[in-house]
């Protein structure tokens, strides 16, 4: 019976051993090395990247978001992290977090600029899913990055390692911390931030134990005392990186179970024939359960039985209110009394809009009827300087239309008033300047003795 358990568990080990699917190590460890610098092209296409992502979650379009997942580097420093600390290499993990810090400030800083300079800055579902992280995330993390070094360190990757890329998602929070920072929202930025250090922390946590599992070599000279204390850094950071986000899940798992025994308990004790609920919801501050009910009244024995059946669903903290009769009809009326007004102030709203157009438009079609009256007072004295034979001037808007066209014509006419005739020559100097002088298209000129 031994033996059989033995071959047994022999046959089950042999199935999940990775280790004959092990590749070069030295190699995995120079191609993780080379991914963690940021220089160069790399470094142009990690802002692109940052661009790319952005722009899909302004636009809330998941398959661009996806795309900037795709061609971003970021794994890069964060797998090194990893594979520095599993096989000792202090100074691949200097260069690491070094890297590591550089882009994540370059990408906050483009992501920052861009939401600084686009018109659209209302914040959209896709950016609202990474405002709050919680114990899920460290999950998707930490089996995204042993996926990750797994692919990395064996033969047959597949499509292992863009999976991880989207899974992890290490751009978009990134983004998201960004638009924090553009509009002021600093809850936004410190909760996409914490999301990107959870992804930070458990892919690297994953990857290094990923890299013990598979026998990775440690470096020829290695301290003890700087390795323990590595380790111990380690731990740290793991569990306080784990306590908010603990405590986050909780809270959601919490309000979860919340709803799903409310939904319950109303379904199951206050459901009856004739009578039906339009909404429960319940009220954190004064402990009370509110359902409004419509149709048939719920008796107030049926109400009783329900208030002493609460401990079942776990709803004992609770007191339940049932809103029906003239209370629901009240409250119907009062949502559509509200309804009403807001519609009936958008139309007034409309209206006023309406008629402020129109006063403009009035009060321009009146400033153009006087301005010339006003005008010709304005020009007495500048008309005699140009011809003293003036006795009196007025200018008027004329609109002539045509007896045997459609058309219609507009000019100024301006009235002379003289002592005498004037020549030819003396009344187009005149023509000229009062042309000139009232910004007129065309001006008509009469000349009375």
């Amino acid at each position: 019976m031994e033996q059989k358990e033995k071959t047994l568990w022999q046959v089950v080990k042999g199935y999940f051993n990775a280790l004959p699917d092990k590749e070069n190590e030295e190699e995995t460890v120079k191609q993780i090395s080379s991914g963690v610098v940021f220089h160069g092209a790399n470094l142009w296409v990690l802002v692109f990247a940052i661009f790319i992502a952005s722009l899909g979650l302004n636009v809330n379009s998941t398959a661009v978001i996806i795309g900037a997942m795709l061609i971003s580097p970021l794994m890069g420093p964060i797998i090194g992290m990893g594979l520095a600390i599993g096989i000792s290499d202090l100074e691949l993990l200097k260069r690491s977090i070094k890297n590591y810090l550089v882009a994540t400030v370059i990408s906050v800083l483009t992501a920052t600029l861009y939401f600084f300079i686009t018109p659209l800055n209302e914040a959209q579902s896709e950016l609202l899913a990474r405002t709050s992280p919680t114990l899920y995330d460290m999950l998707i993390a930490l089996c995204g990055g042993a996926a990750g070094i797994l692919a990395l360190s064996t033969r047959g990757k597949g499509n292992v390692i863009p999976g991880v890329a989207i899974a992890t998602a290490l751009m978009p929070p990134l983004c998201t911390a960004g638009y924090g920072l553009a509009v002021g929202n600093f809850s936004y930025f410190f909760g996409a931030f914490y999301l990107f250090f959870i992804n930070t922390v458990f892919i690297a946590l994953s990857t290094f134990l990923g890299v013990r599992m598979l026998h990775f070599k440690y470096k020829t000279f290695i301290d003890p005392a700087r390795l323990t204390k590595v380790k111990r850094y380690i731990i740290g950071i793991v569990v306080l990186t784990m306590i908010p986000a603990t405590y986050m899940t909780v809270q959601i798992i919490r309000q979860s179970v919340l709803d799903n025994n409310t939904r319950k308990f109303v379904k199951n004790e206050l459901s009856f024939k004739g009578t039906q609920i339009i909404s429960q919801s319940r009220d954190e501050k004064l402990k009370t359960l509110n359902v409004v009910a419509v149709g048939r009244i719920i008796t107030p024995e049926s109400i009783g039985k329900a208030r002493e059946l609460m401990n079942r669903y776990r709803l004992d903290n609770y007191e339940l209110n049932v809103i029906q009769g003239s209370q629901s009809d009240s409250l119907l009326l009062l949502n559509q009394a509200l309804n009403t007004a807001a519609t009936n102030k958008e139309i007034t709203n409309r209206k006023l809009l309406e008629q402020d157009n129109r006063i403009h438009t009035l009060e321009a079609q009146l400033a153009d009827y006087t301005r010339y009256t006003t005008l010709g007072k304005d020009i007495r004295k500048e008309v005699k300087a140009v011809c003293p034979e003036v006795k009196s001037i007025s200018l008027s808007q004329i609109t002539e239309a045509k007896t045997d066209t459609s058309a219609t014509l507009q000019y100024v006419l301006a009235v002379i008033d003289c002592r005498k005739g004037l020549k030819s020559v003396e009344r187009e100097r005149l023509r000229s300047w009062l042309k000139e002088r009232a910004r007129a298209d065309s001006l008509r000129l009469l000349v009375t003795q």
